[in-house]
């Protein structure tokens, strides 16, 4: 697919990955529709972005009625939708059950599983499902990807986040086998540790610890996840996969 004046909806857009994906498909002559909750960020990223027509949207992905109203919004001021990138989502870290002197004294609450599971998984299939049939009313061909995480394996205290992570690259390969006849194409990212604003701010003892496990010995840069996802939309060929960026590291 061309990027030159295609339609591309990007959550989680005003910062970090969302914000480097955004930069990047604008800088190939894309129209972006960014949505996220953060309205100060989003529009500051909005007005930032290279070349012209693209537009915002205060949204929460994990709430039916505001997707639907964000994606009416966005096919009024840009018209049909070519492409979604999934990627707002949250952590909320916290041991299954944290024990001390062989007594447990705290566990992972069920706000913390819900609220990750409801932006990260729920999101996902609200956004995707909003996009998807959007494009086949209007009988156009596009692609959705799905970001996830090499955490989807399984990764200590992310009980919340592993499962969402892992369906969310379950549901990539469903919509795949299901979306294709419409010509609608899915795939997934999922981004090792990458040299986002959050992750910058960490202890230089912990970023030093967690570097140190990667064989390419550095964190991923913000720009580096975005050349995947343009590699994505513009290659045809490209469905139902997985593409893990991690310089090597395998939780």
């Amino acid at each position: 697919m061309k990027l030159e004046e295609s339609t591309i909806v990007i959550t989680g857009a005003a910062r970090g990955l969302g914000a480097a994906m955004a930069h990047q498909l604008a800088e190939a002559g894309a129209r972006i529709a960014l949505i996220d909750l953060q309205s100060d960020l989003l529009f500051q990223t909005r007005d930032s972005l290279p070349g012209s027509g693209h537009h915002a949207v205060v949204a929460s992905v994990s709430d039916e009625q505001q997707v639907e109203a964000a994606f009416e919004e966005i096919e009024e001021q840009l018209g049909s939708i070519d492409g979604l990138v999934n990627n707002a989502g949250i952590t909320r870290d916290g041991l299954l059950v944290k024990v001390k002197d062989g007594e447990v004294v705290d566990r992972l609450s069920l706000q913390q599983w819900q609220q990750v599971i409801d932006v990260n998984l729920t999101g996902v299939f609200l956004c995707g499902r909003a996009a998807a049939e959007r494009m086949i009313r209007g009988g156009r061909k596009g692609v959705i990807i799905n970001i996830a995480s090499i955490s989807r394996d399984g990764n200590f205290g992310q009980t919340n986040y592993t499962a969402a992570k892992a369906g969310t690259a379950a549901m990539t390969v469903t919509w795949a086998k299901e979306l294709a006849r419409y010509g609608i194409r899915t795939a997934s990212v999922s981004p090792g540790f990458t040299e986002t604003e959050l992750v910058a701010a960490m202890p230089e003892k912990a970023i030093n610890k967690i570097t140190s496990a990667i064989p390419a010995a550095r964190l991923a840069q913000p720009a580096e996840i975005a050349s995947t996802i343009r590699f994505i939309i513009e290659n045809d060929y490209v469905n139902g996969r997985d593409f893990a960026i991690d310089g090597g590291l395998r939780l």
